[in-house]
């Protein structure tokens, strides 16, 4: 008979399983409250899934051996949904019926069905790439990866990781050996001396600004970076890659915790990885930061470093503190230890649900864990559906600005909606008049690669003609020129309080990050008399230096000194009266 536990671990579990894509369990595996805790299901007999969901990027198949010509046809427009439905990735499941019974296949007809996959994808410019193969009920059970292959710089499947922690844990380190030529670091700060950009950062080994490196996967899921002729440049990867993950290395140090709450809010990032010193454990900017990712609801996972040099018992006391900071009721993630590919499946298909949290255990000297951890990063998905924005008027966010020798001013950003092209016409604002002014792009590029176009969820570098980069600052949009813009001074937000030593009256002042936004508001009206820890109400802000370019529903922090506070727009306030000339003066 079945066992009717009710554990919470093994319910959530059940929680999980209907979600966007399945865990992927096959026979005798274990649930994933017996993943943590080595305790057998009762319940695990039968291998099987929850039925397929018909929308989604996974598909389940028990045979493709021998299709007809018509129901080949029929396949293959099946997979060209379930790739728009994963932004040009999508899992099969081979040797699974569509109620989610693990049945298998022989050895012959599951090769067979693989080269009819194969067949699929090369009628819609694809790759196959298998990811693991396991036991059925009647054969074997293949998980596979089908990744579209871009043609144009518009097509490339783009991610964004924040990498957050607190200051000396690893955290560039780790992006300079996973982004460099394949080389191990040598301990004494080798890997991340090639991510800094100041010299002061070489000094210290402390991060202190926002920094990307990039990390390209082919379409069979190699890891196109590694060369050891050369270190390659940023063209080289692109034009090698089917997929890009761009890492921004953010400050750890408390000091510059302005400069990571905005490249949290920024940057846009699809998820955030929380870096931890195995030999220092959870300490309190981590903990700061972990509330900000969650605070914006971006999904999380969590690399421990250095395990080297940790000892077994301090290895053990941290990873037990963030399972239990993450399953607490501030949090309410549920942790999950990945020390296998079933794991790193589960995880990678699981984590958009932003539900569970995948804890990696690396070493960046020996090189310990980080072949799961890739084959992770590889299988990640994009966490938002930028195709469906790709139509609508052209947005982008500005959140640097250069002057580059011999061209001029440069805004760099990310293109929230519609697309930007050369010679294209937008609108530059607001400027400390609220005003916009109309601005022509004269060239574009790609991940330090020229391109014509950059679409929506693409970041990018636009060379703006006859601007002067003292009339522009973060925070500032470009926006399609048929739109007319608009800033607001005031608007009215439904916050929640995550820490405040007393209590927040009328008056309050507190610097409020949102997007690339980045200026001191005041309060000027509270729905209850006073706001303390943990208090949820509603308060009208206005910004007090500049009007901002500001649209509801968008989510954002305040903070002041230790004060932290999340909230979301509601509605705006106070308008001003914009006009648009045609260039900066």
């Amino acid at each position: 008979m079945a066992s009717t536990r009710t554990d919470p671990v093994v319910q959530e579990e059940g929680n999980l399983r209907g979600r966007k894509g399945p865990l992927s369990y096959f026979q005798n595996s274990k649930s994933l409250a017996s993943r943590q805790n080595e305790v057998e299901r009762e319940d695990a007999a039968v291998p099987e899934l929850d039925p397929e969901n018909d929308e989604g990027y996974v598909e389940y198949k028990w045979s493709l051996h021998n299709p007809s010509p018509q129901r080949f046809a029929q396949l293959v427009t099946q997979l060209k949904f379930r790739l728009l439905e994963g932004q040009g990735e999508a899992f099969y499941e081979i040797g699974v019926t569509d109620s989610g019974v693990l049945k298998g296949l022989p050895g012959d007809k599951l090769a067979a069905s693989l080269l009819t996959l194969k067949k699929m994808a090369q009628e819609l410019n694809a790759e196959v790439h298998v990811v693991r193969e396991e036991k059925g009920l009647e054969g074997n059970v293949m998980e596979a990866l089908v990744r579209h292959l871009p043609r144009t710089s518009e097509e490339y499947l783009d991610l964004r990781v924040a990498v957050a922690g607190n200051v000396d844990s690893g955290k560039s380190t780790l992006i300079g050996v996973l982004t460099g030529n394949g080389t191990l670091d040598n301990g004494r700060g080798l890997a991340r001396a090639q991510i800094f950009t100041h010299k002061h950062e070489l000094e210290t080994g402390r991060t202190s600004c926002v920094s990307q490196q990039i990390m390209g996967f082919s379409a069979m899921g190699e890891i196109v970076n590694y060369s050891h002729v050369r270190h390659l440049s940023w063209s080289d990867v692109l034009e090698k890659s089917a997929k890009v993950l761009t890492f921004f290395d953010l400050a750890g140090h408390e000091r510059y915790l302005k400069t990571t709450v905005f490249g949290l809010t920024a940057h846009v990032p699809d998820y955030c990885m929380i870096v931890i010193g195995a030999n220092m454990g959870v300490l309190r900017m981590t903990k700061e930061h972990l509330a900000v990712a969650l605070a914006l609801k971006v999904p999380v996972f969590v690399v421990i470093t250095k395990i080297d040099i940790s000892p077994a018992h301090i290895l053990d006391n941290t990873r037990a503190h963030i399972c239990k900071l993450l399953k607490s009721p501030g949090a309410r993630k549920l942790p999950v230890l990945v020390k296998s590919v079933s794991d790193v499946s589960m995880a990678a298909q699981n984590i958009v649900n932003d539900r569970i949290v995948p804890i990696f255990e690396v070493s960046s000297v020996t090189g310990d864990g980080l072949d799961l951890f890739s084959k992770f990063l590889n299988l990640v998905p994009t966490r938002r559906n930028w195709s469906s924005a790709v139509t609508e008027p052209a947005e982008f966010q500005i959140d640097e600005t250069f002057m580059v020798t011999g061209v001029g001013t440069v805004v760099a950003g990310t293109t929230i909606s519609g697309s930007v092209a050369i010679g294209q016409y937008l609108h530059l604002g607001p400027d400390s008049s609220g005003n916009f002014v109309k601005v022509q792009v004269k060239s574009i590029h790609y991940k330090r690669t020229p391109v014509k176009k950059i679409v929506a969820g693409q970041t990018g570098s636009l060379a703006l003609r006859k601007v002067k980069r003292s009339s522009i600052r973060k925070g500032m949009v470009l926006l399609d020129s048929g739109v007319r813009p608009g800033a607001v001074w005031e608007f009215y937000a439904e916050v929640m309080i995550l820490y405040h030593s007393s209590t927040i009256r009328v008056n309050y002042q507190a610097v409020i990050h949102c997007a690339a936004i980045r200026q001191a508001a005041k309060v000027l009206s509270i729905d209850s008399e006073v706001a303390r820890t943990g208090d949820r109400t509603k308060i009208l802000f206005r910004f007090l230096y500049h009007p901002e370019y500001l649209k509801g529903d968008a989510r954002f922090i305040f903070r002041e000194g230790r004060t932290k506070g999340i909230g979301k727009v509601i509605a705006l306030g106070e308008a001003v009266q914009t006009r648009s000339s045609h260039h900066v003066s």
